[in-house]
């Protein structure tokens, strides 16, 4: 189940996958399976994502799953 309403966002904003990885202080492949929905972001990781690139949008939108 793949983050779309993150992926829009992120395109929205010209952010990439790497900025987040960089953000996050992980493998930019890391950040691609957890936005494809193959693992999942911590509660921390959502936090910061949203704190560092998204502050005026709410984490369940950013995070809603896609069913």
């Amino acid at each position: 189940m793949a983050l779309r309403n993150l992926k829009k966002e992120m395109a929205g904003a010209d952010i990439t996958v790497e900025a987040v990885a960089d953000a996050l202080k992980v493998h930019r492949n890391t950040v691609a399976n957890k936005i494809d929905g193959s693992s999942k972001f911590t509660v921390d990781e959502a936090f910061r994502i949203r704190d560092r690139f998204f502050p005026t949008l709410g984490l369940e939108y950013l995070f809603q799953n896609d069913a």
